[in-house]
């Protein structure tokens, strides 16, 4: 072996065992970067609450009508929260379902007015003829103060404990069946979107300043409650005098032939009925019972706690000549007081 061929031998033999001759391994991929976290969902739910984040622009009834898919249940939230305005991120709690449905607190209880009308016309006459700007003026001031005019049924619901309702509630009734009333007032009230009751006595039905049957089958149909108010809308309560057999001839008449003539014109109904001049005693609320009605209203300038007996809700009488501050002190919607 020459010697250029031992020194060619020598340096592969060098190569082999040098640490710079050590394989290298091949280039491994770069690791995947990690998945971008998941979003938070839009609401967090339990049995009784969502809880969410407002976005931009959200008031209580988008909320509502997003969230639980009705904007009339704005009223929930914004009680519920406090506040009917939301900022951008904001925590809102949506309730599910009623929370209060006596609506009892500790600090006093919540009130319902029901408000009762008359005649409503061009020009006002008396205290029980009204003048329909000052009817649209009162109408117009419920809508802007927030106030959310609920039916009768409703009311009873809430007096059963089946039904929660806002705190600034309100019911409206118009009594004996004044043709008026669906010239003049129900064109407001529909624009509105108030509901209200007519309450009848049937007497008066179709005489010549008096709704119809006719026109009372189609108050029906667009919504509005119509109940008794007697027939002859005479007092209720015994007279002097007046004999057992008669007294309760007389009551048969008054209280069952209003149910006869609404069954006969305007179907099956739960009977109500408000009493004529809102006169009762002991001996009419057995006898409306035995009669079958399930609620009845006298007049009285207080509102009905849900705890109000069923036969003696309170109405407050509008008059004519009340001022637009008068007529907001039959408004008071909570009874302050400590409970124990």
């Amino acid at each position: 072996m020459t010697q250029r061929a031992s020194t060619v031998l020598m340096m592969l033999a060098f190569l082999l065992v040098s640490p710079c001759a050590t394989a290298q391994p091949a280039a491994q991929p770069a690791a995947p970067a990690p998945p971008p976290p998941a979003p938070l969902p839009e609401f967090f739910e339990s049995e009784e609450f969502i809880v969410t984040f407002a976005k931009e622009g959200d008031t209580a009834e988008r909320l509502a009508q997003r969230i639980l898919g009705d904007p009339a249940k704005a009223w929930t939230i914004e009680e519920y929260n406090r506040t009917a305005s939301f900022a951008k991120g904001q925590k809102v709690i949506v309730p599910k379902q009623p929370w209060n449905l006596s609506g009892v607190y500790p600090n006093g209880y919540q009130l319902v007015p029901v408000l009762c009308y008359h005649d409503i016309l061009p020009q006002g006459r008396g205290r029980l003829r009204m003048a329909v700007k000052t009817f649209e003026e009162q109408m117009r001031y419920l809508k802007a103060q927030g106030y959310h005019v609920v039916s009768l049924a409703d009311l009873l619901e809430h007096a059963s404990l089946k039904r929660q309702l806002p705190r600034k509630t309100v019911v409206l009734s118009f009594d004996d069946g004044w043709k008026s009333f669906r010239q003049y007032a129900v064109p407001i009230l529909k624009e509105l979107g108030f509901a209200a009751t007519l309450f009848i006595y049937t007497d008066f039905v179709g005489a010549g300043t008096a709704l119809t049957w006719d026109d009372l089958r189609e108050l029906a149909r667009e919504g509005f409650d119509i109940q008794a108010h007697s027939k002859t809308h005479g007092d209720l309560r015994r007279r002097p005098g007046e004999s057992e057999a008669d007294y309760t001839r007389r009551l048969e008449a008054e209280l069952l032939q209003p149910q006869a003539l609404f069954r006969r014109h305007l179907g099956e109904a739960k009977p109500i009925l408000a009493y004529p001049y809102g006169s009762h005693d002991e001996e009419i609320l057995k006898r409306l019972r035995d009669a079958g009605y399930w609620a009845a209203l006298d007049v009285r300038r207080q509102g009905n706690p849900s705890f109000t007996p069923l036969l003696t809700l309170h109405r407050a009488q509008v008059y004519a000549d009340m001022t637009l501050e008068q007529f907001a002190r039959n408004l008071t919607v909570f009874a302050e007081e400590v409970i124990r």
